[in-house]
């Protein structure tokens, strides 16, 4: 079978949003997201380090923050749209700690699922609460008691998922771990965000799914920032 680049998937891609364009004159409403490593000023890496199997948590006052396989040191360390996972992972942890709630970081490896990763966090997590995140940006709030595919709050569009964004779903999700009901994280809409990167985040799931082990179980993390 012939192996298809992402430099290949890209060019299709821009042919696609030719077409599109030609036939849709509207602009988006969502902000523009750089691609470009420069913009962000949170340029340092993040070594991750597992500590132990993820136990069931005993603090209520924790938000299990749950990474799919290849979130953070694997692939190519950025979302979708080239935000670092470190920038990411740094404003998730600062939401949930101005509300005075303390970040717990996992890693589940039997599937790179988002709702299935968020399911799994939020079982282990000391609150019943959890974020779940995968490579290329998209993210859940789980709750505890809710199947899998049911959820608080989910985020599918990762294209328009900027740090403000990120740092307020976990501000959200904090919110949820103490028992409030805060209206859900303001949401960009973008017509074109899926014409345009439909195939890449396609690349981008199935690059995570060969990470995958389903015989491995959650793993506690340790995560410096360097």
């Amino acid at each position: 079978m012939a192996q298809i680049s992402e430099a290949v998937v890209r060019e299709v891609v821009k042919e696609i949003l030719a077409q599109v364009a030609n036939g849709n004159g509207a602009a988006p409403a969502a902000p523009a997201v750089s691609s470009d490593a420069s913009d962000y000023a949170v340029a340092a890496d993040m070594t991750m380090r597992e500590v132990g199997e993820a136990r069931q948590g005993t603090s209520s006052d924790e938000v299990v923050i749950a990474l799919a396989p290849a979130f953070g040191d694997k692939l190519k360390k950025r979302t979708i749209t080239g935000i670092p996972h470190t920038a990411v992972l740094r404003e998730l942890m600062a939401g949930i700690e101005e509300e005075g709630m303390k970040p717990r970081i996992i890693r589940v490896w039997h599937t790179s699922d988002v709702a299935f990763v968020g399911k799994r966090g939020a079982e282990l997590s000391g609150s019943g609460i959890a974020i779940s995140i995968q490579s290329r940006g998209t993210t859940v709030i789980h709750q505890r008691d809710l199947q899998p595919l049911q959820n608080i709050e989910l985020f599918p569009q990762a294209p328009v998922i900027t740090l403000e964004t990120y740092r307020n779903i976990g501000r959200n999700a904090a919110r949820y771990a103490k028992g409030d009901s805060p209206p859900p994280v303001e949401q960009y809409s973008d017509q074109m965000a899926r014409p345009k990167y439909q195939a890449i985040a396609a690349v981008y799931h199935i690059r995570e799914t060969e990470f995958v082990d389903k015989k491995k179980k959650p793993m506690d993390l340790d995560v410096q920032f360097n």
